[in-house]
């Protein structure tokens, strides 16, 4: 397909699934065109912007380009081809010039070769997430900002929901995310429609990629059938009610891994092992996050790591039985010996 921001929940520090075109990895083949660098004695920080050629996100790489004049920064943008759609080559170009003439500059064309692991909308958006990464750090970015709007989180947060994955999931999509908060999100408050009409009164151009109406895939299914059911049954106002459930379930996410971090040293032995016992006494969902963060830390993948893997985990402390030994992946066993929790990879 062609260009597209990181669209979905996900982002590369959470995983929900994504949205076609949008968390294996990626082979980033770049495409990209040689850059000007900027003018000698310009220190200003340079903004990106992941843009699709889609409304959401040509309306604010228009936002970007106006608000970078009055501002002390450079903003440019990158457009990303998936080549997952004959002629995504030549859209992506379209949409290079297109924010070129918005007065965007460095602006970047980047082919990637998308994979096929976890299915092609979490390739797809793990292929892209890899391409800015490389070209905001080749480029010396200090923000990327992504399109996506109050209706992306609602659709982020149901499908947490549906998959049973726990708050930190129903916490859909954070404001500031990545690497050093790399990833901002400045339209989280902002409905698709209003970003829309803001392409229209500009007249600017906007690509409707046809895959985001494709019933093949989840998130286009839940967008163009279970919300409207949703606000039919309901009535208005679902997608805000769901975008505010995101923030209240952040806000206890994010409470719950501090208190978690705070325990993690008080549960350990003197040589580092975890202590069953008093894993035991710690309330159910900090002692998830302590042992979901173990099993990290020794090697298994954060995005491979499911909440039916914790859930055995929390067995060999709550259900203790004389189990054998829990394989997670990433080649990562936990056996419960001597009243201790072993995590080993090998």
């Amino acid at each position: 397909m062609g260009a597209s921001p990181a669209r979905t929940g996900s982002d590369p520090a959470a995983t929900p699934a994504a949205e076609p075109g949008t968390d294996a990895l990626p082979a980033s083949d770049s495409g990209a065109r040689p850059t000007p660098s900027p003018a000698p004695g310009d220190e200003r920080p340079l903004v990106l912007v992941a843009c699709s050629g889609g409304a959401d996100s040509m309306a604010l790489a228009s936002a970007l380009a106006f608000e970078a004049r009055k501002l002390p920064v450079r903003a440019g943008a990158v457009t990303v081809d998936h080549g997952l759609q004959p002629g995504s080559d030549l859209r992506a170009a379209e949409v290079a010039q297109r924010l070129r003439d918005l007065g965007l500059d460095p602006v970047e064309a980047v082919t990637v070769t998308v994979g096929r692991a976890g299915g092609p909308e979490a390739a797809a958006r793990d292929a892209r997430y890899a391409a800015l990464d490389e070209a905001a750090e080749r480029l010396g970015a200090a923000a990327v900002l992504l399109g996506h709007t109050r209706d992306d989180q609602a659709e982020t947060v149901l499908l947490g929901l549906a998959r049973g994955s726990g708050i930190r999931s129903l916490s859909g999509m954070a404001a500031v995310s990545g690497a050093a908060g790399r990833y901002r999100r400045p339209f989280l408050q902002l409905d698709r429609q209003t970003a829309r009409k803001a392409c229209l009164v500009q007249s600017l151009p906007v690509w409707d990629d046809p895959m985001n109406a494709d019933p093949a895939y989840t998130r286009s299914r839940l967008r163009h059938e279970g919300l409207p059911a949703l606000e039919k049954s309901l009535g208005k106002g679902v997608v805000e009610a769901l975008a505010r459930t995101a923030q209240l379930c952040r806000d206890d996410a994010d409470a719950l891994d501090a208190w978690a971090a705070d325990a993690d040293a008080s549960v350990r032995d003197e040589s580092g092992r975890l202590d069953c016992a008093k894993l035991y006494a710690l309330p159910p969902a900090v002692r998830r996050r302590v042992l979901r963060r173990a099993a990290v830390e020794a090697g298994a993948p954060a995005g491979s790591l499911f909440a039916r893997h914790v859930e055995e985990m929390d067995r060999l402390i709550t259900g203790w039985r004389g189990q054998g030994a829990l394989n997670l992946p990433g080649r990562v066993a936990v056996r419960r010996q001597g009243g201790r929790l072993v995590i080993r990879q090998g």
